[in-house]
């Protein structure tokens, strides 16, 4: 007799699968804002952070939209197995096309992306949920999906030390050919795995009653489509309604995305409303969660490009060297002195009292110690940027564990708190991650020398167990508070609150350059965070009814 599995034979394929799709996705998402900053001398398109942050917003907001159309086209016709390879390919076509250094191959990676994101991300998950769904492994699907998000996590922490070296030894076009290759062998690992999950990739035919509700919500989509259209090139000679062309396309197209699910409660029994209205006022407030917290591709990107000691240890500097690791980045001093910091940080004036411009000087070196700073043609040897995006995965990975561990002690005691509880927890703590950086700031006289790397470790730290108490949380709140005719709709309800913050905090980051006073950028985050939080729990009471009665 043959042994019983504890796990569904694919479980390791999709998390293998996963895990190589975010290590595509994370080591992109990691230089993405730094590749657009950069010089055009250093191969990247010299934007501002206001422009750069703006992209970055727009894209991440898509990215999360896509995901339930691409759930649907699966669920009624495409099938999860094909939908998935087919994500698969695109987002890596993407991620090596971005490797293309011209325009037209940049926006069109990420409207690739975008759309390979679509077909992937919800199918993946689905068909991890159907092998789970067999009454032999019912009883460990949680642990299923704890395993398929260690795989996730741990992706997205190696990715980045990937895209560091292939960034220091061939360059962008190699760190974004890494990302694409890494798509590709994710692709195939799930193909090696497929005959483990064909069986559970059966397609729903829709009942004659889904039907007239799915044409009203394609119809809704196309209406959105053609309001985004609208919003990008209304006033588009004079400039911009919101902020920029792209942010009036976006929250255009959300208009009557929103009408559609604020007419499927008008619409719902009286038993449905109350859980529906409680899921609306949690979608609406956690936009505000993933506005700050989204901020690690953007603000806290450019505070650790330019405001943190990234200095390597000499040891490991050398090690690096003499294995030709390429783990590090080096930036030379020019033929310049050691520069005088002016009144207002990031100018700088040279020997002679004039001011040197950023494109003369590296800007790493704008409010360097003045006892660390390199002779003229000597070199520094520097941690990569982007290796700060690996702190939050850590955390996840470090604190899951502990954190499944206390809820699971406090369960056993009767005092576990509610999901609505545990998501306001994780708002107030998402909150005190920014008075981190708020305290950060004034450590370092408002960034007139380097702060220490602890502070970004300390920030990402504290906002990873806000994250911890809130994400999965919202996931399981849809899970049991939707009516079950509309639990697919709601968790796209979920997806678009996400996609709204994303893009909010793409709003947020394009602001960097205006506060003078970087602690001040660091209150509105908290002042933010803080409001969101206060109403919540005013809120909670009413809500842990509902979550009580589901």
């Amino acid at each position: 007799m043959s042994k019983e599995r504890r796990y569904p034979e694919g479980l390791f394929f999709l998390v293998f699968t996963e895990f190589w799709e975010r290590f595509g996705y994370y080591l992109m998402i990691g230089l993405f804002v730094l590749y657009m900053t950069a010089e055009k001398t250093a191969g990247g398109f010299g934007w501002d952070n206001a422009d750069a942050s703006d992209i970055y917003g727009t894209f991440i907001a898509a990215a999360y939209l896509t995901p339930f159309m691409g759930g649907l086209l699966a669920d009624l016709k495409l099938g999860y197995r094909f939908s998935i390879i087919l994500g698969g390919i695109l987002m890596g076509i993407g991620y090596c096309m971005l490797a293309i250094p011209h325009m037209w191959a940049f926006y069109s990676a990420l409207v690739i992306m975008v759309i390979g994101n679509g077909f992937f991300k919800p199918n993946i998950s689905t068909l991890l949920g159907n092998m789970f769904n067999d009454p032999r492994y019912v009883a460990k699907k949680d642990t299923g999906y704890n395993i398929f998000y260690m795989g996730i996590n741990v992706g997205a922490f190696i990715c980045n030390f990937v895209g560091a070296i292939m960034l220091n030894k061939i360059g962008w076009n190699g760190a974004f050919m890494a990302a694409g290759i890494g798509m590709f062998v994710g692709v195939i690992t799930f193909c090696l795995g497929i005959k483990y999950y064909k069986h559970v990739d059966v397609r729903r035919e829709p009942k004659p009653e889904d039907k007239p509700f799915i044409m009203h919500f394609l119809k809704m989509m196309g209406i959105g489509v053609i309001f985004a259209v609208v919003g990008w090139f209304f006033n588009g000679t004079e400039g911009s309604i919101l902020s920029s062309n792209s942010a009036d396309a976006f929250f255009m197209f959300c208009i009557p995305v929103i009408y559609f699910f604020a007419t499927i409660y008008f619409k719902s029994t009286t038993e449905e409303k109350k859980p529906l209205k409680t899921m609306f006022i949690i979608f609406i407030i956690v936009i505000l969660f993933w506005a700050i917290f989204k901020q690690n591709g953007t603000a806290l990107t450019i505070y650790a490009k330019n405001y943190t000691d990234r200095e390597c240890p000499t040891w490991f500097s050398k090690v690096s060297d003499s294995l030709n690791l390429g783990m590090v980045e080096k930036i030379e001093a020019k033929n310049m002195d050691v520069p005088q910091l002016d009144e207002q940080f990031r100018k700088i004036k040279d020997d002679k009292g004039e001011t040197v411009m950023c494109s003369d000087y590296p800007s790493y070196f704008k409010n360097l110690d003045p006892e660390k700073f390199p002779q003229a043609g000597k070199q520094l040897s520097l941690t990569n940027t982007n290796l700060s995006q690996s702190i939050n995965p850590f955390f996840v990975i470090a604190l899951t564990p502990l954190l499944i561990l206390f809820f699971g002690f406090l369960n056993k005691r009767g005092k576990e708190p509610t999901t609505g509880t545990k998501i306001a927890y994780g708002l107030l703590i998402s909150a005190l991650s920014t008075l981190v950086m708020v305290a950060a700031v004034h450590y370092t006289n408002n960034g007139m020398v380097k702060a220490s790397y602890w502070w970004l470790i300390a920030c990402y730290g504290v906002i990873t167990i806000g994250e911890l108490c809130l994400s999965p949380m919202g996931l399981s709140m849809v899970s049991k508070l939707s009516p079950p005719r509309l639990t697919a709709l709601m968790m796209g309800g979920w997806s678009l609150a996400t996609s709204i913050g994303n893009k909010v905090s793409g709003e947020l980051g394009k602001n960097w350059d205006k506060f003078d006073d970087k602690a001040n950028f660091f209150w509105l985050n908290f002042g933010l965070l803080m409001f969101a939080t206060v109403l919540l729990f005013f809120l909670l009471k009413n809500l842990n009814k509902v979550f009580k009665q589901s």
